[in-house]
């Protein structure tokens, strides 16, 4: 099959999944072109983009100038250069009458550009309502022609909830199917009014091959219990993922008690960064309480490798990546009982859910794994065998490729 991803940034170091969903397609045969608004604002990217050599491949947004002058001259520069490939797009992305301002401004003409003189797909896989969106109107247009798949996240569900209901109006009647990666997601989507018969269960998951779980050798088994406890979060610095929470549920450990060995490890990178900073400052946790930003999968693995126990204190999310890596390495976690996250850990045989916001029994469970090691290599088994038996990428991407076949066979 020919197949077009449309997505916002990449390569992008917190979006795995995509990745992992891109890679398998090529592995098994299939021809990937991935469309992007822009790369993502980092210098680490993931070994397998190089491998792959996924760069080829991705065509990224043409740039629209603030100033409209240059704007203006920019877009006659290139009219001139690709009007030849597909003058019909490009006439009809300037139809003000029927797209208003975003043709006046000439915004739309510049999305086009991308897509100007490629082949049909077979499939259009968005990632992400908001770029679902994108694909049906790039399509409307004839900028791009395939089976639009729209597989719906956390954020864009969070944004049809504040938008209301006609907020993907425009996707629900011109999409073909859309995938729901949680039962949270597919309640919400089912709310907006998406077709029941175009809403497919579909989960996000990662190669399990790629993370060694502790128990898989004595290293973890001969702990010296005397040693520092390593609790970790992976995870954006953004509100949603709670972060305040959990670096109060560290201060809230050591008053009750102060001669508790820890320390927390955040990775991840984001706005909010300097704010956590310093509720870190005031909460005396400096040295304590670490920030070790972006690192790629590889210093992902590494870092949990080092840890002992799995923290993400959310007060948002719909399948977390991160607790599937951090189970199938074998750590017990705590988590905020949000979303679809019941769906993710096996309460109380993997790891332990607690009401989100709730810093004292974020703290009550995180003491009682500090307190009690032995339960560790129980519980991070468990934590695998789950994983493994329900969000191995490899096997949903060979589920994805039936998806699509059938979406294709039933024109």
């Amino acid at each position: 099959m020919n197949i077009a991803f449309i997505v916002g940034l990449f390569p992008a170091l917190s979006e795995t999944f995509i990745l992992n969903q891109i890679t398998g397609l090529i592995d098994r045969g299939h021809e990937v072109d991935i469309y992007a608004h822009c790369p993502d604002n980092t210098t680490k990217i993931h070994p397998e983009v190089l491998k792959y050599r996924l760069l080829e491949r991705t065509y990224y947004d043409v740039s629209v100038p603030h100033n409209l002058f240059k704007r203006l001259l920019k877009a006659i520069w290139l009219v001139i250069i690709n009007f030849h490939k597909s003058p019909f797009v490009i006439l009809r992305s300037l139809n003000v009458f029927k797209y208003g301002r975003q043709a006046l401004s000439l915004r739309l003409l510049y999305m086009v550009f991308p897509y100007i003189g490629r082949k049909p797909y077979d499939i259009i896989h968005c990632h992400f309502g908001p770029n679902g969106l994108h694909g049906v109107r790039m399509r409307e247009l004839g900028a791009i022609k395939g089976k639009i798949v729209a597989t719906f996240h956390g954020y864009d569900i969070r944004l049809g909830i504040q938008n209301g209901h006609d907020y993907y109006v425009e996707l629900k009647k011109n999409g073909d199917l859309f995938l729901s990666i949680s039962p949270y997601n597919k309640r919400n989507l089912l709310t907006f009014g998406f077709d029941p018969n175009k809403i497919v269960d579909h989960p996000v998951g990662i190669d399990t091959r790629r993370f060694r779980s502790h128990w898989e050798s004595e290293l973890h088994l001969n702990r010296d219990d005397h040693r520092t406890v390593r609790i970790l979060t992976v995870a954006r610095l953004v509100p949603e993922k709670g972060l305040e929470y959990g670096i109060r549920s560290i201060k809230d450990i050591l008053k009750r008690n102060s001669s508790a060995q820890i320390q927390y490890n955040i990775v991840g990178d984001g706005e909010p960064k300097s704010q956590l900073e310093k509720l870190t400052r005031t909460l005396n946790l400096t040295g304590i309480v670490r920030f070790l930003g972006n690192l790629d999968q590889s210093g992902v693995q590494k870092t949990l490798q080092q840890a002992d126990v799995f923290l993400l204190p959310s007060i948002n999310e719909a399948l977390p990546v991160c607790l599937m890596e951090a189970q199938a390495t074998g750590l017990p976690v705590v988590a905020s009982a949000v979303g679809s996250v019941e769906k993710v850990v096996n309460n109380g045989r993997s790891g332990f859910l607690v009401q989100a916001g709730d810093v004292d029994a974020l703290a009550e469970k995180l003491i009682y794994l500090i307190e009690h090691p032995e339960i560790w290599p129980e519980m991070g088994r468990a934590g695998r065998a789950y994983i493994e038996a329900n969000y191995d990428i490899n096997k949903l991407n060979d589920r994805l490729v039936e998806i699509y076949q059938k979406l294709i066979n039933d024109r």
